[in-house]
């Protein structure tokens, strides 16, 4: 249950991530390095004061690592400049699609088995995915193709690295501060391009102190209870998310897609988990006949 929580919660931030950056690019409020250079230090900044505020002395040490830090930097960086030429369902698409087949791929090299059921709920789950994203594809630039599988990649061994998290306030708090060298270079060489309104940096305020910073700590402790597998297909669920909340904040329309993909989305996912613990119930079971 707990897990179940973290995991909803941590998808929401992702589906509002996701609003706050196409806000922000859309309207021309702020430019791609500049919403990356505040959404990153202000992520620092947030968490650095909810560290320091609940840091105790007998807390587990663990800071983190610079692989995951490059990958959160290299993520962002992408995400942001890969959604100047893609629109929403594209990026959504190549996106997600990227961060499953890395998960997966990297899963079954690391000798994680997979059950038929765990293969079918995935399949299931992208379909409705696709399925809901379907009407807003459009061929995509080659630019923005690379850089959103790019940051598709960059996200899913970011979320690896997590799954063995001690601490992961303080794992991502560090991963976070890390960052600052790569966002400090990348504010130098874009400078002179700078373009930025209130609205925009706090668009990107939001999008790095909240739906980022706290949102990836939460992501580190549910992903103590998720396999890899689980990890990627229910990110899938993120873009149907961001569609309800469209649904019930900015007054779209409910529409018959929605619903069916919805539906097909979380039936895929459940499959998944439950072909997951089928798994280990069946391996359980075998050892006690032995």
């Amino acid at each position: 249950m707990k897990t179940s929580l973290l995991s909803c919660l941590a998808l929401i931030a992702f589906a509002a991530n996701s609003v706050l950056c196409r806000l922000a690019l859309d309207n021309r409020s702020i430019d791609a390095s500049s919403f990356t250079v505040i959404r990153m230090l202000s992520g620092v900044i947030v968490l650095f004061i909810i560290f320091k505020l609940k840091a105790t002395k007998n807390e587990v040490l663990s800071k983190g690592s610079w692989s995951a830090s490059i990958a959160l930097f290299i993520y962002a960086i992408s995400f942001s400049y890969a959604y100047l030429s893609l629109d929403t369902g594209t990026g959504a698409l190549i996106l997600f699609g990227s961060v499953q087949i890395t998960m997966i791929f990297v899963s079954m090299i690391s000798g994680a088995r997979l059950h038929i059921t765990e293969w079918g709920g995935a399949v299931i789950a992208f379909t409705g995915f696709i399925y809901l994203v379907f009407p807003s594809i459009s061929t995509p630039s080659l630019y923005g193709f690379v850089l959103m599988t790019i940051s598709g990649v960059s996200w899913g061994f970011y979320t690896l690295t997590g799954r063995s998290t001690k601490n992961p306030l303080m794992d991502t708090t560090y991963n976070f501060i890390r960052t600052i060298p790569f966002v400090a270079l990348l504010a130098i060489i874009t400078t002179d391009y700078a373009n930025y309104t209130h609205e925009g940096i706090v668009l990107a305020l939001l999008s790095g102190g909240i739906t980022s910073g706290i949102g990836y700590t939460i992501w580190y402790i549910a992903l103590r209870g998720l396999t890899s597998t689980q990890a990627a297909v229910i990110q899938l669920s993120v873009p149907v998310i961001a569609a309800m909340g469209g649904v019930l904040f900015v007054s779209e329309a409910l529409t018959f897609r929605l619903i069916i993909s919805t539906g097909i989305v979380l039936g895929g996912i459940l499959i998944v988990v439950l072909g997951h613990y089928y798994l280990i119930s069946n391996t359980s079971n075998n050892r006690k006949n032995v």
